[in-house]
């Protein structure tokens, strides 16, 4: 863990303003979607984040949901969210974007539902201690300066016997090797870890990734009981719409030869998402 945190080179308030930015623009699952008519706007994204991650109902499990106080940290474009209620949770939402809490409000006007959404921080949830029976953060506390402190607090609002469910970046991962060679080893800088090329070159600013080993003690120490797995996620398997810094000759070519099929069949192992469910 030292060689994590040395890589923070800004205070943590600069940053989360970095992190929000970059959210800001791009609310999580919304990248290259047109939205010219609302509602087939998210439809879209639904699909499509369904199809990307296909692993995230199964691991979810949206229907425990009915009937329990449900949080979400991190709704972005309220995908996930909408599950929970559709579910029937007594759901509430925060995200650190002004973005991803008006898409989300949308998508509830959309289909006449209620929940409550708040603008928020994860290392300062705005609930009292035991207010939740489920704790639900997908691909987000690996992006907020101080995760330990994500984790801990998300523990604190659980209740006894309430479940934590969330998705986290981990090492060793394809992700991880694929960003080392494209940002470190083909600009010369091969000592540069995999882990570092994830911290400066993966989605917002100072994203981190975990070895499961690191999660259970670091992240997990106060759960009685802690299941891991991991996952393919679009970073692991090319499947995703190039972001803009990826339009270039040699990633084109990189995407036009990607072996995805043999990384489906044999690199569960290596998966960037590792799937965290923890009881308190």
């Amino acid at each position: 863990m030292a060689a994590l945190e040395a890589m923070i080179t800004v205070t943590d308030q600069q940053l989360k303003q970095a992190v929000r930015e970059h959210w800001e623009r791009q609310p999580c699952g919304t990248r290259g979607v047109g939205a010219d008519e609302r509602r087939r706007f998210f439809e879209t994204v639904e699909r499509e984040r369904y199809e990307v991650d296909a692993h995230i109902p199964g691991w979810a499990r949206f229907e425990r949901g009915r009937d329990r106080d449900v949080l979400e940290i991190g709704v972005g474009a309220g995908t996930d969210f909408m599950q929970w209620v559709r579910a029937g949770a007594r759901a509430t939402g925060i995200d650190m974007t002004d973005a991803g809490i008006e898409l989300t409000r949308e998508r509830l006007e959309l289909e006449g539902r209620n929940a409550t959404l708040l603008r928020g921080d994860a290392e300062q949830l705005p609930f009292s201690d035991e207010s939740f029976d489920v704790v639900y953060s997908y691909g987000v506390l690996h992006h907020t300066p101080d995760t330990p402190r994500a984790f801990a607090e998300a523990w604190r609002v659980l209740r006894p016997g309430g479940t934590l469910l969330a998705m986290i970046y981990r090492v060793p991962s394809l992700t991880g090797f694929l960003l080392w060679g494209m940002h470190c080893a083909a600009k010369l800088h091969p000592l540069t870890s995999p882990r570092q090329a994830i911290y400066e070159h993966l989605e917002s600013p100072g994203t981190k990734a975990y070895r499961d080993d690191e999660v259970r003690s670091k992240l997990l120490p106060r759960f009685r009981e802690v299941k891991l797995d991991t996952a393919l996620l679009a970073g692991d398997l090319l499947s995703m719409r190039a972001s803009e810094k990826y339009q270039g000759g040699a990633a084109k070519l990189i995407w036009s030869i990607y072996p995805r099929g043999l990384i489906r069949r044999f690199g569960k192992p290596l998966g960037l998402g590792l799937l965290i469910e923890a009881t308190k």
